[in-house]
């Protein structure tokens, strides 16, 4: 624990960029966030929270890096492991939840079960529980929900690339599912139960991935309580969250206008574009050299990422249009 020459605990200056969690399963993602906050980071923000009952990836976002939620949501991929018991019921669709009803699970083979996880894979909708953060007329579902209120029946879009029953051990079932942003875990396993002809409910959760970040890249929320030092060093820079946006470094003259939020021409970068090899899908450049809604990070020349951009066409000019500033003061 770092404190200056009068014993006072030394806080970090605001940082910009993400900190990548492990949130431990109890406290909630606001309670986890609140602490990191405390340690000067009073511009703070997330990529996703999990349930009280979750544990795992929790991205947070600090100064400039706010920013990005709505893109890294739109974008998140999301890999989580379980766990499912069979035979009851609960009011949030969790264990933690008041037990509304118990059933026999005796019936059920693990042919069945299989049969139902993979049926998860690919598009599809789902039942949002009643005790979520998704808004009726404005008010969270679960204000509703507690205070003994009816909650309507919401219905959602998700899509699910895999999913794999990893073992069984009545009543317990262990899963993986690889899915889009948002998907609710607890409204798969309630549907289990239902589609298996008893009742189930989520045991045990942890996000082992959060695009583009995994487990592995996670740091405990007690490393920076006990010591706020390390924090600094443990930020990474946005660019590191947008992996599948285009790096695009621009002059000093650009630099000034995207500070004050303007476009700066789709030429003044293409050879960049033309010679990009990590991987972006763009076409041949001796068909068609200016290519409409490429996102990029417009950077300067020390790397540092000044705004998120697209290409696209301004009063008839080609042009990367500032999408959001991540200067300072922008």
């Amino acid at each position: 624990m770092n404190k200056n020459d009068l014993g006072v605990l030394e806080i970090p200056p605001q940082q910009d960029g993400v900190l990548v969690l492990n949130k431990p399963s109890g406290p909630s993602s606001a309670a986890c966030i609140s602490r990191i906050k405390r340690l000067g980071q009073k511009k703070i923000g997330h990529a996703g929270t999990l349930d009280p009952l979750a544990q795992g990836v929790l991205l947070v976002l600090l100064g400039q890096a706010t920013k990005l939620s709505a893109h890294l949501m739109a974008d998140g991929e999301k890999v989580y492991s379980g766990i499912i018991r069979l035979g009851v019921s609960t009011d949030t669709w969790d264990i933690l939840g008041k037990t509304l009803a118990q059933s026999s699970y005796n019936h059920v083979k693990e042919t069945d079960i299989a049969d139902v996880v993979q049926s998860w894979i690919g598009k599809s909708t789902q039942e949002v529980p009643a005790f979520s953060a998704a808004k009726h007329e404005g008010k969270p579902l679960y204000k509703l929900a507690r205070e003994g209120k009816e909650t309507p029946v919401k219905i959602k879009n998700i899509e699910i690339s895999q999913a794999e029953l990893l073992w069984v051990k009545f009543p317990q079932v262990g899963f993986r599912v690889t899915c889009s942003s948002g998907t609710y875990i607890r409204s798969l396993a309630h549907s289990l139960g239902t589609r298996l002809g008893t009742h189930a409910t989520l045991e045990a959760l942890t996000r082992e991935y959060s695009h583009p970040f995994s487990l592995k890249e996670a740091y405990e929320v007690s490393n920076f309580t006990d010591n706020p030092s390390l924090l600094p060093e443990c930020v990474l820079p946005v660019h590191k969250a947008l992996p599948k946006w285009l790096k695009l470094i621009v002059s000093k003259t650009d630099e000034e206008k995207i500070r004050h939020g303007h476009s700066i021409s789709y030429q003044a970068v293409e050879k960049q574009i033309e010679n990009a090899t990590n991987g972006f899908e763009l076409v041949d450049f001796a068909e068609k050299p200016f290519q409409e809604g490429i996102k990029a990070l417009l950077m300067n020349e020390n790397e540092q990422t000044l705004a998120l951009a697209v290409s696209t066409t301004e009063h008839g000019k080609e042009v990367f249009s500032v999408l959001r500033g991540l200067c300072p003061n922008s």
